[in-house]
């Protein structure tokens, strides 16, 4: 009875051992990206986008269930001007493939 196995004296400080040791890595990764002066690749993809939103549209092409306010929403043109570049356009009669003028 007096002899206790010794790895549950060690269990734990391994244990201890090894959540010390994340915490070190864990930080030390956070100050190596923190001071990295170097872009990303994730930046350069976030710019690319922004580039490929700022290009507008000029044809939108009607798909199914599509309505004007939802042609709207999407591509950011305005119900009445999409209706102004597109004279003689019935709204409740859109067809799949139609092709809708959003600029001038």
């Amino acid at each position: 009875m007096g002899h206790r196995n010794p790895v549950r004296f060690f269990a734990p400080l391994a244990l201890i051992a090894v959540l010390v040791g994340i915490f070190a890595i864990v930080q030390s990764s956070r100050s190596d990206s923190s001071s990295s002066t170097q872009p990303t690749a994730t930046v350069k993809v976030t710019s690319h986008r922004k580039t490929r939103k700022q290009v507008k549209r000029r044809v939108y092409v009607v798909k199914s269930g599509d309505n004007l306010t939802a042609i709207s929403q999407r591509t950011g043109v305005p119900v009445e001007r999409i209706q102004s570049l597109n004279p003689g356009l019935d709204a409740s009669a859109l067809t799949v493939g139609q092709r809708l003028r959003l600029t001038p």
